[in-house]
Formats: C-alpha cells, sequence, structure tokens
C-alpha cells in the first residue's frame, strides 16, 4: 500500500450533483466500454435504473436474481434483455450466493462494479440459514459473502468499486452485537436499522482491506422512493409514517427511481472519487456526519455507529465466522 494513502475524509467534495440529479445525469460523459459489472436486484426500483445506466454508459452488467424467469420478462420489458446477462442468485441461501460467484468466475477474469443493491425492509419475523434473522441475512451476510466469494475478479480488475446500499434506515439501530437475531424479541424496524448499519459497516472495513489491491468502497443512502422495497408495509404504516396522504399520493420530497439510482451510480463510477472511498455518500457526494441538533437529523448525515472502524473490523470477523467466507483470513 502506498505511504501517501490518506483516509478519505466523511465531508462532501462539491461533486455538483445534488438531491434532483439523476443515474443518466452524473453517468453523462462516462465510458465503461470493456468494463464488467454486476448489480444485485437489478431488475426493480432503482437497481433496473441503475443497470439502465450502466448499460448505457456501455458496461456489460450482470443481474443476479432470485426470481430469474421474472427479471428476464422485466429486463426485456425494458428493453435491456439483450445487454444484460442474468444468471440465478438469492442472497438469502449462501450455497446459492457462492455458487452465482462460482458460475461468473468462471466466465470472466475480472469485475470492475459490484453493485450490492438488492434488500428487504421492515419484513416479518423470518429465520433463514441456521436461524439467522432474514433481513440481517440477506441484506448484509449475503452480500459479505458475494464479495468475498467474487474477490479474484475484484482484484484482478486493479480499480475496482463495491458500493453497498445502506439508508437513513442505519439511525435506527447499531449493530446488536449481543442478539444479532433478536432472540429476545423482533422489531422489524429495528432490525432493518441494523442490517443497513451493517452495509454501512462492511464498506468500511472493505475499503481499508481491498484499498492495497486497488478495490474501494462506498456506502450509499439512496433517498425516499417508493419501490417493491415497500412490499412489506400497509398503506396505512405509510400514511401514518408521513410519506403518503390518505389518497396515496407521496409526499414532496422523495425522489423518482432514476433520481435514488443515482448515488449509487454516481459512487461507483465518478472520476471524483478516484482514490477515495470508505465513506458514507447521500445525494451524490459524500454526506456529513449527522448533526444532532438539526431537526433533519433523522433523513441528513451519517450516524458515527454506522461509521465506526472498531465496530466495522468487528462485524466483518463476525461475518466471517458466520459464513466461513473471508477472502482476507
Amino acid at each position: 500500500m502506498s505511504e501517501d494513502w490518506k483516509e478519505t475524509p466523511q465531508q462532501p467534495i462539491d461533486s455538483g450533483f445534488g438531491h434532483g440529479s439523476t443515474a443518466r445525469e452524473v453517468i453523462d460523459g462516462i465510458d465503461l466500454t470493456g468494463k464488467s459489472a454486476i448489480v444485485t436486484g437489478g431488475y426493480s426500483g432503482l437497481g433496473l435504473e441503475t443497470v439502465r445506466a450502466l448499460v448505457s454508459a456501455g458496461a456489460e452488467v450482470t443481474v443476479p436474481a432470485r426470481r430469474l424467469q421474472h427479471a428476464k420478462e422485466v429486463l426485456d420489458a425494458a428493453g435491456l434483455g439483450e445487454a444484460v446477462s442474468v444468471d440465478e442468485m438469492d442472497l438469502a441461501d449462501q450455497d446459492s450466493v457462492k455458487a452465482f460467484a462460482q458460475r461468473y468466475l468462471a466466465g470472466h477474469d475480472s469485475l470492475d462494479i459490484l453493485i450490492n443493491n438488492a434488500a428487504i425492509m421492515a419484513s416479518p419475523e423470518q429465520r433463514v440459514g441456521p436461524g439467522w434473522e432474514a433481513q440481517f441475512a440477506t441484506n448484509h451476510l449475503g452480500h459479505y459473502t458475494l464479495v468475498n466469494a467474487l474477490w479474484p475478479a475484484l482484484a484482478a480488475a486493479a480499480d475496482a468499486r463495491v458500493v453497498s446500499l445502506s439508508s437513513t434506515g442505519h439511525k435506527l439501530s447499531p449493530i446488536r452485537f449481543d442478539d444479532l437475531n433478536f432472540s429476545s424479541g423482533y422489531e422489524k424496524w429495528r432490525a432493518y436499522g441494523q442490517a443497513k448499519t451493517a452495509n454501512s459497516l462492511f464498506a468500511v472495513e472493505l475499503d481499508r482491506l481491498g484499498r492495497g489491491s486497488g478495490v474501494r468502497a462506498f456506502a450509499v443512502h439512496p433517498g425516499g422512493i417508493m419501490t417493491e422495497l415497500q412490499r412489506h408495509l400497509p398503506k396505512e404504516e405509510m400514511v401514518a409514517a408521513g410519506w403518503m396522504d390518505a389518497e396515496g399520493t407521496v409526499r414532496e420530497g422523495f425522489k423518482t427511481p432514476e433520481q435514488g439510482a443515482a448515488t449509487s451510480v454516481w459512487a461507483a463510477t465518478s472520476p471524483a472519487l478516484a482514490g477515495k472511498g470508505g465513506v458514507y455518500c447521500e445525494d451524490c457526494d459524500i454526506a456529513r456526519p449527522t448533526d444532532k441538533d438539526s431537526p433533519l437529523a433523522r433523513y441528513q448525515g451519517v450516524d458515527a455507529h454506522a461509521v465506526d472502524k472498531e465496530a466495522a473490523k468487528k462485524l466483518w470477523n463476525l461475518s466471517a465466522e458466520l459464513t466461513g467466507m473471508n477472502a482476507f483470513g
């Protein structure tokens, strides 16, 4: 590792983009011809718009999907069927993740961009694998294993980026190291919060471990967007939260899917982030630490527990123990 490496400050860099920027705008002028990308959940909502932007810049995109035929139909309908490869993968199933990675490695020497986009949110209590809480297992452990299994291809790219979608949900809970799986009582929003904190901490530690191989990692808050992510939420709950009115009209401030995909695409491709990493981004820029005195503290900035380096190391080691996967072991 270069001795002149410097930690990336958790502060904006004045990217020139913002809340209303779209994926197409942030990728304008960027040529990804010859570059390879994987987008989990790339056939729905933000993922679909992320894939559309990457393809428009010339990238070769692979979309792993739990619902294989459905994914192909959606991508075909979007006019992306011939430009995108689709393969089977279930993030909640560790064996499925490893099998996808093995197939990908068999057909690709390198991987330039990996966007960990897929997620479940505020779902009813469910256990997967050896009894893991489903949101943590799907949103974090599935992507943890995917990255570690694909590490040879990422390292071979020499200048790869891994983008993990977090959210302001991280503000709802730090990592519950004493009860990851909510054995003492399940709370869907705290479980989601823990998973989103895990997504952010994962980027912090992956960047530390991977930068010597030219692999940089970022966590991203896409913004508030109405997509299939809300499928577990009754309308009454979203009205009570102020996300929409009784008629179903979404409140001002929510983004369109193309706006929501913009920060992921920016983090994955922007030349302004060259030599940077290990930070949490929002609105197409590096986010500020949360101002706890601000009335917008719940919705803006990143809380300290989601970028804590010691917590990130602890989570990585625990994830390695749980999954048996560690490319840096």
